[in-house]
């Protein structure tokens, strides 16, 4: 096949390829450097910021957490139905034993993940075909579809017809339905990919093209949006990128609409030959990527700040400042990361059998002492919270 390869005087790479039925197939980066400069910067500060909190305190858990939350909105994005809770629950079953398909989905979505970043983890990693064929391996084992076969490329029967989108979001695309063309186009997609880092075009770029093009040739018959957002993750990984390439799910869930539309606009602009037609979709993940790390940034203070608090009542209980059943309304109260009004207080089971035996005069007491002390405050509204 004919290909063409040019390198722009903005630092533009543009490659043109020619499929045996598809036709010619664009890759480019498109981005206006005026546009998205701003909130490069933007997010490199924010991933400065994030990286001078004391993440070695909370690791562990923030690492939890937006693993859940991440696994939990790809697979909503793509019709899952595991609530957040559920699919926490899933990741904490043996996988060798999920036997329930929406449970898989979310256990082969964790599979995935844990190839990209360790993939990312080698600093000699380079994108290729292969590692996206693994990728679709993991998502989809033991996923049942009529066609779609773990890690093997799509090849339409002649009676059926692939398409992508719909109108409420843009219109819908027919991408390349020959097995060969679309082989090909992951393969110069992956080279196309490598050529950009070896001429240091920020991963901040690199990834969100890699997903949007990955999409546009749609290679699988299932999970190619997890398989995308997959690949685009281990992109910012191997960046240095920690938590955010995977919290950026988050982002794209709660604006879903604008996420699929954004495909076919820059797709469409693509089309009318206009200039700079993916800085729309560039722009888009840039703000997730801002918006995740400040998030991360305020829930690693903010989890501090509750591990400060519990060094701070257990010196307490140890000094005998507080008692003990004081001590344990304040871990309770904790461990519910809600507020709750004081009637609900009052009548939660392990509330009543602390005061079993203890007349109204020491429970009015004990929560006295602790609202003294700022341990318990209660809002406006009249909730009791932790004083955090």
């Amino acid at each position: 096949m004919d290909i063409t390869v040019e390198k722009m005087t903005s630092g533009e790479f543009r490659k043109l390829v020619e499929t045996a039925r598809f036709g010619p197939f664009t890759f480019q980066i498109g981005v206006d450097d005026h546009e998205a400069g701003m909130l490069l910067q933007r997010v490199s500060d924010a991933q400065s910021r994030f990286f001078s909190a004391p993440l070695s305190q909370v690791a562990n858990r923030l690492e939890q957490e937006v693993l859940v939350s991440s696994i939990f909105s790809t697979n909503t994005i793509e019709g899952g139905t595991l609530t957040e809770e559920e699919t926490k629950d899933a990741l904490d079953i043996n996988p060798t034993q999920v036997q329930a398909e929406e449970q898989r989905r979310a256990v082969n979505i964790k599979a995935a993940y844990d190839l990209a970043q360790n993939a990312a983890q080698d600093l000699r990693w380079r994108l290729s075909v292969d590692f996206m064929k693994h990728l679709h391996a993991a998502i989809t084992d033991g996923i049942s579809h009529a066609y779609s076969r773990p890690g093997l490329i799509r090849n339409n029967p002649k009676n059926v017809v692939t398409r992508v989108g719909d109108t409420a979001h843009g219109g819908t695309y027919k991408p390349p339905q020959y097995e060969g063309d679309i082989e090909l186009l992951l393969h110069h997609l992956a080279a196309w990919h490598n050529e950009m880092a070896d001429a240091e075009i920020p991963a901040l770029i690199r990834a969100p093209l890699t997903h949007y093009y990955f999409e546009l040739i749609h290679p699988f018959w299932d999970g190619n949006g997890r398989v995308g957002r997959a690949l685009e993750a281990t992109v910012l990984h191997g960046a240095g990128f920690r938590h955010a390439p995977f919290a950026i799910a988050r982002y794209y869930l709660e604006r879903i609409d604008r996420y699929f539309t954004l495909f076919n606009l820059c797709r469409k602009q693509a089309d009318q030959k206009k200039a700079y037609p993916n800085t729309p979709f560039a722009l888009f993940h840039l703000e997730g990527m801002l918006i995740g790390l400040n998030r991360l940034h305020d829930r690693v203070n903010a989890i501090v700040k509750q591990l400060l608090f519990e060094t701070r009542i257990r010196h307490l209980r140890d000094t005998k400042e507080i008692n003990l059943r004081q001590y344990v309304i304040l871990t309770q109260m904790m461990e519910r990361d809600r507020p709750l009004k004081f009637d609900e207080l009052r009548r939660a089971p392990w509330y009543l059998v602390l005061y079993a035996k203890l007349g109204e005069k020491t429970k009015q007491r004990d929560l006295s002492g602790l609202r003294d002390q700022a341990l318990l405050v209660v809002d406006e509204k009249g909730l009791v919270w932790p004083g955090l």
